[in-house]
Formats: structure tokens, sequence, C-alpha cells
């Protein structure tokens, strides 16, 4: 009886076997035909029915489903798919670049690094596997300083379902046309066997009245058919729409075709194939105009390529395009490039994952060069994140626009973001007081850059003013007011990148009266400077700089403690300390007067010392018979105020005759 049931095993295991590899043939004619999402549920089905032992098949069934989830964009599938690859040791070893790939993808940097050095052990001049681990070391960096664009998602849309390029028909903001694959009655169409969703459709949105995104509809038409119908790109006019259409026949793909129609009357017209080869079986993409409309650029897998698919152009001749030309090594790569996009500058944006990026697709732009090779940059983040980043547009004259992206999706849908890129802004946010903090509204502020820039402003009543500044400018700042000194100020642009606003206070100080010289400290008993009064001492310097045609006197006072003569000879060397100073510093000393008053000119309180001291009174004169009324805390504040440095002016016509 064991016999007979070992000799009946055998042709049913033989038979299973058979069974799985001819669900593989089928599983892998739907991946050759580009049906990525049928083939996937296929491999996926037939993956855990391979035996262990039987390691090359199941190894295979794996890379296959992981190729399957790579071309669908589901990363986190891929990466589990290529890492049961890995572990059965499939026979290629591109498996540890794909599985790197999603890895990084996946924001696995560290565990992409070993995948990406596993396979460089044999090809150590790939050139995907070194922008990938490059990418993945150098990325937590690029996430710390990302660019100035604002990005946002665009909500107007409000679909559960996908949308992606978006395009304005000759640069117009008020109007955008996309793809999705929302659900609309009035158009038929299955899913699609390369994504599982539903075809797309071609829509379009308008702003009302209000600045709102409204009026959203199909296209009418024979645009919008069962077929799947992709990127949208337009002349510079906006009257003709190019777009890419998927046809299939009797259940198969004929891959990507692009397509036309013309704008008359208010409608589209008849579309029309754009034929770039005499061989049907090839596939083309992702239209995109030149600005004066001679070149189509587009995408296609063709051979005479670089690996995976390809940007393309074609020159217009008459109503015809001649033999596509691939752009080169310096926009292609072994990876793929698509969606792309010329702006009306001649700038070409592109989506690659072949270039150093942050995962999955990610957006360049790049500048054709004298010699016909182009100088690629990455958009950086926040435009790119791990996900899929791709068909950007802009709106004509202005740094804002739209594009796709898959980022955060759980389902891995696209969905369109807003982006913009701030104005820089440079502004002064001035005022003008007097020493004591009282603006002056009547005062005059001249403001010349070396850019021939030669401005004066006024006041406002509360002492302020405002003025934008330009790029890159040295500008000079004179506030003046009758009965101060001048005071001048700098504002740089130069180098900067971001908006700035430049906070210039003029504080003058009086012509008239004793200008008060805050923090000026002397060793105790002593004239001798301490190193925290080189601070005051130095805005002193610069006030006679700004003011090279005065002479002041430096007057220094102390308090009723000590004899009458001791304290006008210690005041005395005081003053010649801070002449010293200003003399060291480059002050000629026929514009400087010492003169020591001791503690023959007590303080009269003003509206600022009453403000700061509650206790006193405008008018109290500080001298010692007042301050004996005081308390011994209070004693202590009003010696502390008698102490003091003045400066005041004598001139104002030094070497002017």
């Amino acid at each position: 009886m064991r016999r007979y049931f070992y000799f009946l095993l055998i042709p049913l295991m033989l038979f299973s076997s058979c069974s799985i590899k001819q669900r593989l043939k089928k599983a892998d004619k739907k991946y050759e035909v580009g049906e990525y999402y049928t083939a996937a549920s296929m491999y996926n089905k037939i993956y855990p029915k391979v035996k262990l032992k039987d390691r090359p098949m199941k190894a295979y069934s794996a890379f296959r489903l992981g190729l399957c989830y790579r071309l669908i964009n589901e990363s986190e599938r891929a990466e589990r798919a290529f890492s049961n690859a890995a572990r059965y040791n499939y026979k290629d070893s591109i498996v540890y670049l794909y599985y790197a790939d999603a890895l990084r993808q996946n924001k696995k940097e560290k565990d992409a690094i070993a995948q990406y050095d596993i396979y460089l052990e044999k090809h150590p001049d790939d050139i995907r596997a070194i922008n990938g681990k490059q990418s993945a070391l150098e990325v937590a960096e690029w996430r710390k300083n990302p660019t100035r664009y604002n990005v946002k998602k665009a909500t107007f849309f409000a679909s559960k379902k996908t949308e992606f390029s978006p395009a304005f028909p000759g640069g117009d903001e008020d109007v955008v046309y996309f793809n999705s694959t929302r659900e609309n009655k009035d158009i038929g169409g299955g899913n699609s066997k390369i994504t599982g969703v539903r075809n797309n459709d071609i829509y379009t949105a308008k702003r009302n009245s209000l600045g709102e995104w409204d009026n959203l509809e199909a296209l009418e038409g024979d645009i919008n058919t069962d077929f799947d119908e992709g990127t949208v790109s337009f002349s510079a006019d906006g009257r003709t729409m190019f777009f890419t259409r998927c046809y299939v026949e009797k259940g198969e793909s004929r891959g990507a075709q692009i397509c036309s129609v013309t704008r008359s009357g208010g409608k589209w017209g008849k579309v029309i194939d754009v034929k770039l080869s005499a061989d049907s079986s090839l596939s083309f993409a992702h239209p995109t105009l030149s600005p004066d409309d001679r070149f189509l650029y587009f995408v296609s897998d063709m051979l005479g390529g670089y690996g995976g698919k390809d940007i393309w152009r074609s020159e217009k001749n008459g109503n015809q395009y001649g033999a596509p030309v691939n752009l080169g090594p310096s926009i292609n790569t072994p990876g793929d490039e698509m969606f792309p996009y010329m702006r009306e500058d001649g700038t070409l944006y592109f989506s690659s994952n072949g270039h150093p990026g942050f995962g999955g697709l990610d957006i360049f732009y790049a500048t054709e060069l004298d010699d016909g090779s182009w100088e690629v940059s990455n958009m950086m983040c926040p435009i790119n994140s791990n996900g899929d980043d791709f068909g950007i547009s802009f709106v004509t004259g202005k740094e804002k626009g739209m594009f796709s992206s898959n980022r955060g999706e759980k389902k891995g849908y696209d969905k369109i973001y807003e982006f913009e890129l701030p104005a820089v802004e440079f502004l002064i946010d001035g005022k003008v007081s007097d020493m004591n903090g009282e603006p002056l509204g009547d005062a005059i502020v001249r403001i010349v850059g070396d850019d021939g820039t030669n401005t004066k402003l006024h006041t406002k009543k509360d002492g302020s003013f405002k003025l934008s500044l330009n790029k890159n400018v040295k500008y000079v700042l004179l506030g003046n007011c009758r009965g101060y000194l001048n005071q001048k100020e700098e504002a740089i642009t130069m180098g900067l990148e971001d908006s700035k606003m430049f906070p210039i206070h003029f504080t003058l100080a009086s012509l008239s009266k004793p200008v008060g010289l805050d923090n000026i400290f002397f060793e105790f008993g002593k004239a001798t400077l301490t190193d925290a009064s080189s601070t005051a001492l130095d805005k002193l310097v610069k006030v006679l700089n700004d003011n090279p045609n005065i002479t002041i006197e430096i007057g220094a006072h102390t308090d009723r403690v000590g004899s009458a003569d001791g304290n006008l000879q210690l005041s005395g060397k005081r003053a010649q300390s801070v002449v010293d100073y200003l003399i060291k510093k480059g002050i000629e000393a026929e514009r400087l007067t010492a003169k020591g008053y001791g503690k023959t000119q007590p303080v009269v309180v003003d509206k600022a010392i009453q403000k700061k001291y509650s206790f006193l009174k405008v008018g109290d004169v500080l001298d010692e018979e007042y301050i004996e009324t005081l308390t011994d805390e209070q004693k202590e504040i009003a010696d502390s105020i008698n102490r003091r440095t003045e400066f005041r002016v004598l001139k104002t016509t030094y070497k002017m005759y």
C-alpha cells in the first residue's frame, strides 16, 4: 500500500511543479506586455506555492513580483519582495540594486547603503548604484537644508483617487488641466492592467470670480475614451493640446502613443495621432513642447537610449516631426527619465530615479549648454520627497505652479501639490528718537545705495519710517533732525538669498543739552576705565565720526560722598581718561576737551529719570539736601544717578572754514 501511494505521489508532484511553471510563464507574459498590476497579482499567488527546496524558482517569483511593485510604485511591497528574492539567492545581483532602491525610497538609508555595497562589489562602475549610495549618504543633510519653496496639497480636487500631471494652457494660472482616475458615469473605461486602477481621463478646472478653483469637469469630445489618457501639455498659445493615450487591442496593450487636438470656437476638435516613427510597436509618452513649438520632447524606451525610459525630442518640419534624437547622457541615465516639461525660458524640467535624489522619482531642472549637453540640478525638498515627485508645471512668468506626488499616500495614489517661491523682500523698519527714547516726528532719513539709489524720507509722527531695498546693494543711511546730531547706519543686502527685515533705530543726540554716556565704569576711587566701558565709548567714537565738524566736552561728575576738592580732581582725571581713549581710537585731540565737575552739578530729574524711578519727580534737584530726605535705598540710587559721564557739543564748525 505504501509503495502504491509513493508511486501515486510522484506524478502529483510533477504535475504540481509543471502547473507552477505554466503559471509563471503566463505571469511573465503579462509582465512583458506591461500589464504589471495583473502580473503582480499572479506572481503574488505563485510565490507561496513554490516549495522552499526549489530556491531558484522561489527567488525568481519573488524577484518578478518585486519588479511589478517597483513599476507600479508600491515601494513597501517591492522592498519585501526583493528581500525575499535576495534571501533565496536570486541568480542576478541586480536584485541588490533594486532592493537598495526600495529601501532608500522607504527612508531606510543605512540598510540601503549595505545593499548598494553588495551590488557595487560586482559592479563598481554602475552609475545607478553609485548615485543611489551617494543619495543615501547625503539625504539627511539635504533634508536639513530645504529650499524656500512653499508646498501644500491642492485640496480643490477633493477626490479619493489619483490625480497627476497638472498643466496650465498658455501658462494661464486661472485654468488647469490634469489627469485623474476618479469615477465618471459619463465616461466609459475599465481598470488598467498596468496599474490596477481605473484608466485615467483628462479633466479641467477654472477659477471663479473669488479666485477659487471651480467648474471641474471632464473634457468634452472624443478626448476621453475607454483607453488610458495621460500627461497633458500645450503649445505656447494654449490652443493645441498634446497628451498620451495607451491603446489596447484584443485585451493586449499596444503601448503608449502621443495624440494632439486643437481648440477652435471654444471647443476641442478631432484627436489625431502624432507620428514619430514608422515602427508602430514603439511607445511614446509624456509630450511637451519647446517655447517656440519647434521641438516636441517626449519619453520612450526605444533602442538607442541609455537604459530604462529616456527623454527624446523631434524637430517639427511643417506638419511632421523628424526622427527622434536622444537628449544624451547628461539627462538620461540607466534609470528612468520621464515627465519632461519645458518652461517658457527654455529650462527643461523632468523626473528621474537615475540621478542622485531622495528616492523614487525626483524632479530636476536642466539648462542646455552650447555644446548640446545639459547642466542638471535637483529641485531638492520640499519639492522632492522619498516618494515619486513628477509632472511639474509653472505659471508663465511666476515662480509658482503645481506638480504631482504620492508622498505619504498609503495606497500610493498620486495627488497634486501647489508650490510657490516667495519673493525675496528686504525691508527697513526704522525709527528715529532722541536719547531719552522720545520719537522725533520731524526727522529726515537719507538713503544712498551703490546701485544709484538716493532717497530722502520724512519720519511719521511716531518717528517711524519704512523702505524696500534692492538685492545685492550696500546702503548708507543718515538720520538727522533740527537741533540734533547726525547718525549713520548701514543696510547691506549683498549675498542674501532669504527675505530680511532691517530694524534700524536712529538715536540722535542733542546739540544743545549734555548727553549722558551710559555704562561708563571706573575702578573704585580711581580714574582707570574698566573694560566694560568700551562698548559705550565706541558708540561715542561713531557719533564723532558721523559728525566730523563738531567738537565736544567730556564732563565727569561724582556723587556727594567725599571732599569737594578730592571729587573735583578725581572727576577731572576721569574725564581725561575718556578723552585719551577717544584719541587712541583716532579722534583728533583738538576736538576734545576734558572737564571735571566733581559734585558741583547735581542732576535735575527729567521725564526719562522719573519714568525709571517712580519715587522721583520731574524737576527734583538731586543735591545733598534733597538726598538726605530719602531712604537709604533711595539715597544709593540718587548717588548713582549723579555719578555720570556726559558729553556736550561745543562747536559745529570744526574745519569747515
